[in-house]
């Protein structure tokens, strides 16, 4: 069931399921403006994608994100190849894109009029070649931009396209994330520690030479090391 909130523009959101879980949802807006995305990674791929492929991604991009970000629409275009990629969804990308409750109603039979067209095709042909959002990562979920929900899987990754993207995690995924968040200053502190020892090593060694030590230094560089007469 998609619901509408008052202080949000009027476009359709995303799906809430009795189980406390976000679909991908959606929201119609304007014409490119020549905004560029940037550090997109880009994977090598050998599946041969159909027309038709090509057709039900590039609805999806064009519903589910402001057209003028081409980093959102890459970004959507990712989450429905992590779906497709993932085996937990439909073996298509038509299938992950219709899948009912997930995308925009009506993604894959209104009509797409629009000038950004040319540049939502490019970018679901670039996505369907291997490009990807990296920020994205392994994300199958996002929402519109804004909204706030009290769900405590959602881990977000992304703000990009009018659209804020998440992965959802399990409560022992987030506690692994915790300790190892809490372990790294620990660590840094042991590496900083270690530096300052090092440091200190150096500057007593018997390898420091004479003219870059003061006068006492200059003595002890001199002097003959314990044990090697």
């Amino acid at each position: 069931m998609y619901r509408k909130f008052p202080f949000a523009r009027r476009s359709p959101l995303c799906a809430i399921a009795l189980s406390l879980t976000l679909a991908a949802c959606s929201q119609s807006t304007g014409a490119l403006d020549g905004v560029t995305t940037s550090s997109i990674d880009k994977r090598s791929s050998t599946h041969a994608y159909s027309t038709k492929d090509r057709d039900c991604l590039a609805r999806a991009m064009f519903f589910e994100s402001i057209r003028s970000s081409r980093e959102g629409l890459v970004a959507v275009g990712t989450v429905v190849m992590n779906r497709l990629e993932s085996g937990q969804y439909p073996e298509t990308v038509c299938g992950v894109v219709g899948q009912k409750n997930q995308f925009a109603p009506g993604v894959l039979s209104r009509q797409m009029n629009s000038k950004a067209m040319p540049d939502v095709m490019a970018a679901a042909d670039a996505v369907l070649k291997g490009e990807r959002h990296p920020a994205v990562k392994n994300a199958h979920h996002f929402h519109q931009a804004g909204l706030t929900f009290p769900y405590k899987n959602m881990h977000y990754v992304l703000e990009a396209g009018g659209n804020a993207f998440y992965e959802k995690r399990s409560r022992r995924s987030r506690q692994a994330d915790q300790q190892v968040a809490e372990a790294k200053p620990a660590q840094e502190a042991v590496d900083t520690a270690n530096a300052v020892v090092d440091s200190s090593t150096t500057m007593m060694s018997y390898d420091v030479k004479p003219q870059a030590a003061d006068a006492i230094g200059a003595l002890l560089a001199n002097q003959t090391r314990p044990g090697t007469e």
